[in-house]
């Protein structure tokens, strides 16, 4: 492809390339630049991108794209952003695959994995249609599901996704858009038919400093698409609703919007609820339990009708999705009179939200399993410790993905917010312990929840990855049932 096609749409200050050079492929990693490349100098990766221009053009690269005048005499292309131009020059090279499917993008700190999936079986089931997926858990090309490393690929593999998505006849793609994604262009150039936000609580604030910064970043997706749907419940919906530059279908359950849920049911396996569209009325039922899963629901029937698919045809399909796997995931336990749930919950809004929905149905007591992750945001562990212990009978702090943090430093930060009067708790590092500890003190009624890992299948200690499924634990304690109590000194009674 010619470099003048490249550059397409893209802001160029100066250029000193030739317009007419063949350009074979593009890269933002120096060690993927071969004879041909157009090397994108990023800035902000794990080192700055311009420092290793020389070692491209050594390996063959005829150009480079960069936010720096370059000093030397070399075929460059200035350019105001590096990394809009990076998202817009693959977008160009995969011949703009997004405008062939039409788009649906998710945001919000909380729910964004279930609503995909959720939406993804409504489409597919309304419409018969292909459907690619791009989100936290996998991306999926209709039935075929592809690993991820983040939640929004970098805006280079994310077009090569949707042109794999593309070729194999996928009709829609619904994707989770993190604020990451938003903030660092890597959807650049993507123009989507429908976006929506399920809500905001704290997170990811060593990245963006502030909520007020946080939610801004969000609500770029919707001045990039064509529909929007807002939880207008959500105390951050106003600034959405300012800043939105599309029409906007609003839902809620306690609040007056477009699209309401009445006659809320909440049951240990499931809910149900009455879905209110003006004069149209559907009965929804989905077999996945607490209060959020009305408002994921509430949020796919919004999707789903801005796209065309009438109420009752969506709510229908509900009825048939399955759960989201780490996400109020019910864990086997044969033989046992106790349950054991897993979700994915990882902030203070989420663990608030997935403990509040099982009190609603908990007969016992309430066993929460849970820790924060190292190398993140550490504001929130106080929080969480806090919010873990207070709406829990019982407590089990451990540790999550510590990553290169000490795991204990990590859990004394969590035990500094829990009050006197909050409740009891324990200490145990060894996540695999608490979770069986747990299920030893267990008794009839009793719902333990397994907080924080979800679909994940290992734990990241000294920034190594280690295979840890809890339903495996959970399966193996069970058949083991070795009676090991917890270790010496390591209770901690807050009463």
């Amino acid at each position: 492809m010619k470099l003048q096609e490249l550059l397409a749409g893209v802001d160029v200050l100066e250029c000193t390339a030739a317009p007419d050079t063949e350009i074979s492929q593009i890269a933002y990693d120096s060690r993927k630049v071969t004879a041909g490349t157009l090397f994108t100098a990023v800035t902000g990766f794990a080192a700055d991108g311009n420092r290793f221009i020389p070692m491209a053009l050594e390996k063959g690269a005829v150009a480079v794209v960069t936010a720096k005048k370059p000093k030397e005499d070399i075929p460059y292309i200035l350019v105001p952003s590096d990394r809009l131009a990076l998202a817009q020059i693959s977008c160009n090279f995969y011949g703009n695959p997004a405008g062939s499917m039409i788009m649906v993008g998710i945001t919000g700190t909380n729910g964004k994995t279930s609503t995909t999936l959720l939406l993804k079986h409504v489409l597919e089931t309304c419409t018969g249609a292909k459907v690619g997926l791009i989100g936290t858990m996998a991306n999926m090309v209709g039935d075929e599901v592809i690993p991820t490393e983040r939640t929004t690929p970098e805006s280079l593999e994310l077009q090569q996704l949707f042109a794999r998505m593309r070729d194999a006849g996928c009709r829609y793609v619904v994707m989770e858009v993190s604020s990451h994604a938003l903030t660092l262009e890597r959807v650049g150039g993507v123009s989507f038919d429908a976006a929506a936000f399920t809500n905001l609580t704290e997170d990811h604030l060593d990245f963006h400093k502030t909520m007020d910064a946080y939610c801004d970043a969000k609500c770029q997706l919707f001045r990039r698409c064509g529909k929007g749907v807002i939880n207008v419940d959500d105390p951050y919906a106003p600034r959405f609703l300012q800043n939105a530059s599309c029409r906007v279908l609003t839902t809620g359950v306690q609040n007056q919007a477009d699209l309401m849920a009445r006659e809320v049911e909440l049951h240990a396996e499931g809910v149900t609820f009455t879905a209110v569209l003006g004069d149209l009325q559907a009965r929804v039922k989905l077999a996945i339990p607490g209060r959020f899963t009305v408002y994921n629901a509430l949020t796919v029937l919004g999707i789903a009708g801005v796209l065309g698919i009438p109420l009752e045809e969506a709510a229908r399909a509900l009825t048939t999705a399955q759960g989201v796997k780490g996400r109020v995931e019910v864990v086997p336990t044969p033989g046992t009179f106790y349950s054991v749930l897993i979700d994915y919950a990882h902030t203070p809004d989420g663990l608030e939200n997935v403990l509040r929905s099982v009190r609603d149905f908990c007969k016992g007591r309430l066993i929460c399993v849970f820790g924060c992750g190292g190398d993140r945001d550490p504001i929130k562990r106080p929080i969480m410790g806090h919010i873990g212990v207070q709406l829990s009978d019982l407590a089990v702090i451990t540790s999550d993905n510590p990553r290169t943090e000490d795991p204990m430093a990590i859990i004394e930060d969590i035990v500094k917010g829990v009050k006197q009067e909050d409740g009891e708790y324990v200490v145990i590092e060894d996540r695999r312990k608490a979770i069986r500890f747990a299920m030893d003190i267990a008794k009839k009624d009793d719902i333990i929840v397994l907080a924080g890992k979800g679909h994940e299948t290992y734990q990241d200690v000294g920034g190594h990855k280690h295979h840890l499924d809890e339903r495996e634990e959970v399966a193996a304690h069970l058949t083991q049932r070795t009676g090991e109590i917890l270790p010496k000194g390591m209770v901690i009674d807050n009463g």
